[in-house]
């Protein structure tokens, strides 16, 4: 019996060579091989991308009462990509009161993935 093999390519980001990197797997979504990559930076990105891509979520919360009527925020780290409109939801549900300084938390823990909510500009 012949394995299925499904193929994927990426674009890797990781340095500006951009290389185009193929990820093979078998039909139970194994990797089985890794192509096109000029370091091993680009073979982790692909291998990253192809199992459970993450990304990092910049957007902004509403400011009460000041002259700016949106904050800049990021997360800290990265999040499961499938997971970023959820976060975003929760994101969204925040109103900012009070001074901020860039750097300072706006929400702990965001959705229990590890990684925090922060201002990314002077809010003050």
């Amino acid at each position: 019996m012949l394995e299925n093999i499904s193929e994927q390519k990426f674009t890797c980001i990781m340095c500006p060579l951009g290389c185009e990197v193929t990820v093979k797997s078998d039909d139970a979504r194994n990797i089985t091989q890794v192509t096109g990559n000029q370091c091993k930076k680009g073979e982790a990105y692909a291998r990253e991308e192809f199992v459970a891509p993450k990304r990092m979520l910049t957007t902004t919360v509403a400011v009460v009462g000041a002259y700016m009527g949106r904050l800049p925020v990021r997360t800290t780290g990265l999040i499961p990509k499938d997971r970023q409109i959820e976060c975003a939801r929760e994101i969204s549900k925040v109103k900012i009161s009070k001074l901020v300084k860039s750097g300072n938390v706006i929400i702990k823990d965001l959705l229990g993935l590890g990684v925090d909510v922060v201002a990314t500009r002077d809010l003050g």
